[in-house]
Protein backbone atom coordinates (compact mmCIF):
# COMPACT_ATOMS: atom_id res chain seq x y z
CA UNK A 1 0.00 0.00 0.00
CA UNK A 2 1.31 3.76 -1.02
CA UNK A 3 0.16 6.01 1.48
CA UNK A 4 1.00 9.73 0.80
CA UNK A 5 0.50 13.19 3.12
CA UNK A 6 0.38 16.61 2.51
CA UNK A 7 -0.27 19.63 4.48
CA UNK A 8 -0.97 23.29 3.24
CA UNK A 9 -2.05 26.38 4.65
CA UNK A 10 -4.35 29.28 2.93
CA UNK A 11 -4.89 32.46 4.07
CA UNK A 12 -8.81 31.96 3.79
CA UNK A 13 -11.57 30.98 5.66
CA UNK A 14 -12.17 27.23 6.39
CA UNK A 15 -15.12 27.83 4.70
CA UNK A 16 -13.99 29.09 1.38
CA UNK A 17 -11.28 26.00 1.46
CA UNK A 18 -14.12 23.64 2.49
CA UNK A 19 -16.31 24.63 -0.19
CA UNK A 20 -14.00 24.62 -2.72
CA UNK A 21 -12.37 20.89 -2.00
CA UNK A 22 -16.18 19.46 -1.27
CA UNK A 23 -17.56 21.30 -4.83
CA UNK A 24 -18.95 19.01 -6.90
CA UNK A 25 -20.12 21.32 -9.34
CA UNK A 26 -17.12 23.99 -9.42
CA UNK A 27 -14.23 21.98 -10.37
CA UNK A 28 -12.66 24.15 -13.33
CA UNK A 29 -9.98 25.11 -10.81
CA UNK A 30 -8.32 21.40 -11.21
CA UNK A 31 -6.02 21.16 -14.05
CA UNK A 32 -6.28 17.34 -13.91
CA UNK A 33 -10.00 17.13 -14.42
CA UNK A 34 -12.18 17.18 -17.28
CA UNK A 35 -15.32 16.41 -15.90
CA UNK A 36 -17.00 15.39 -12.46
CA UNK A 37 -20.42 13.19 -13.00
CA UNK A 38 -22.66 13.23 -9.39
CA UNK A 39 -24.09 9.70 -9.17
CA UNK A 40 -25.40 10.05 -5.65
CA UNK A 41 -25.60 13.76 -4.43
CA UNK A 42 -23.41 13.90 -0.95
CA UNK A 43 -22.62 10.03 -1.18
CA UNK A 44 -20.94 9.16 -4.82
CA UNK A 45 -19.43 10.67 -7.53
CA UNK A 46 -16.98 10.09 -10.66
CA UNK A 47 -14.20 12.18 -11.33
CA UNK A 48 -12.72 11.99 -15.21
CA UNK A 49 -9.25 12.73 -15.67
CA UNK A 50 -7.92 14.70 -18.71
CA UNK A 51 -8.29 11.83 -21.30
CA UNK A 52 -11.47 10.44 -19.88
CA UNK A 53 -10.36 7.98 -17.35
CA UNK A 54 -12.29 7.46 -14.47
CA UNK A 55 -12.45 7.05 -10.78
CA UNK A 56 -14.87 6.55 -8.62
CA UNK A 57 -15.33 7.96 -5.04
CA UNK A 58 -17.79 7.10 -2.22
CA UNK A 59 -17.97 9.61 0.46
CA UNK A 60 -17.85 8.24 4.01
CA UNK A 61 -17.22 11.43 6.19
CA UNK A 62 -18.70 14.82 5.67
CA UNK A 63 -18.25 17.30 8.63
CA UNK A 64 -18.17 20.43 7.30
CA UNK A 65 -14.88 22.81 7.96
CA UNK A 66 -13.53 19.73 9.73
CA UNK A 67 -13.05 16.25 8.16
CA UNK A 68 -14.06 15.02 4.61
CA UNK A 69 -13.32 11.45 3.72
CA UNK A 70 -13.97 9.28 0.62
CA UNK A 71 -13.16 5.81 -0.55
CA UNK A 72 -11.70 5.49 -4.39
CA UNK A 73 -11.35 3.38 -6.94
CA UNK A 74 -10.50 2.35 -10.79
CA UNK A 75 -9.30 0.01 -12.90
CA UNK A 76 -5.76 0.40 -11.40
CA UNK A 77 -6.23 1.22 -7.76
CA UNK A 78 -8.44 1.22 -4.75
CA UNK A 79 -8.06 3.24 -1.79
CA UNK A 80 -8.93 6.40 0.57
CA UNK A 81 -8.51 10.12 0.81
CA UNK A 82 -8.53 12.09 3.81
CA UNK A 83 -8.72 15.79 4.27
CA UNK A 84 -8.73 17.36 7.81
CA UNK A 85 -9.57 20.97 8.32
CA UNK A 86 -8.05 23.00 10.83
CA UNK A 87 -9.31 26.89 11.52
CA UNK A 88 -6.28 28.78 12.27
CA UNK A 89 -5.73 32.72 13.20
CA UNK A 90 -6.09 34.22 9.67
CA UNK A 91 -6.21 31.14 7.86
CA UNK A 92 -6.78 27.26 6.97
CA UNK A 93 -4.57 24.45 7.50
CA UNK A 94 -5.40 21.47 5.38
CA UNK A 95 -3.94 17.99 6.23
CA UNK A 96 -4.59 15.15 3.12
CA UNK A 97 -3.29 12.09 2.91
CA UNK A 98 -4.26 9.10 0.62
CA UNK A 99 -3.34 5.68 0.57
CA UNK A 100 -3.69 3.99 -2.29
CA UNK A 101 -3.52 -0.10 -2.73
CA UNK A 102 -2.28 -1.28 -6.29
CA UNK A 103 -4.18 -3.56 -8.46
CA UNK A 104 -1.53 -4.12 -11.07
CA UNK A 105 1.57 -5.21 -10.53
CA UNK A 106 3.96 -3.51 -13.03
CA UNK A 107 2.52 0.02 -11.24
CA UNK A 108 3.72 -0.94 -8.28
CA UNK A 109 7.15 0.46 -7.88
CA UNK A 110 5.71 3.92 -9.12
CA UNK A 111 2.36 4.63 -6.94
CA UNK A 112 3.95 6.60 -4.15
CA UNK A 113 5.63 8.83 -6.61
CA UNK A 114 2.92 9.48 -8.36
CA UNK A 115 0.41 10.22 -5.35
CA UNK A 116 2.84 12.63 -4.46
CA UNK A 117 2.97 13.88 -7.58
CA UNK A 118 -0.68 14.43 -7.68
CA UNK A 119 -1.27 15.66 -3.93
CA UNK A 120 1.42 19.11 -4.75
CA UNK A 121 -0.13 19.85 -8.08
CA UNK A 122 -3.94 19.29 -6.10
CA UNK A 123 -2.31 22.05 -3.66
CA UNK A 124 -0.60 24.03 -6.24
CA UNK A 125 -4.38 24.19 -7.91
CA UNK A 126 -5.97 24.86 -4.80
CA UNK A 127 -3.98 27.54 -3.97
CA UNK A 128 -4.18 29.19 -7.39
CA UNK A 129 -7.89 29.47 -7.08
CA UNK A 130 -7.87 30.17 -3.42
CA UNK A 131 -5.53 33.12 -4.21
CA UNK A 132 -8.34 35.60 -4.73
CA UNK A 133 -9.66 35.48 -1.44
CA UNK A 134 -6.30 36.15 0.27
CA UNK A 135 -7.42 38.36 3.25
CA UNK A 136 -11.12 38.88 2.31
CA UNK A 137 -14.09 37.70 3.73
CA UNK A 138 -15.83 36.94 -0.16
Amino acid sequence: MAVTNITAYFKCSAEKVWNTVTSSENYSWRSDLEKIEVIDKGKRFIEYAKGGFATEFTIISFKPYELYEFDMENENMSGRWSGKFYRLEGGTKVDFTESVSVKKLIMKPFAQYYLRHQQKRYISDLKKVLEKYKDSDD
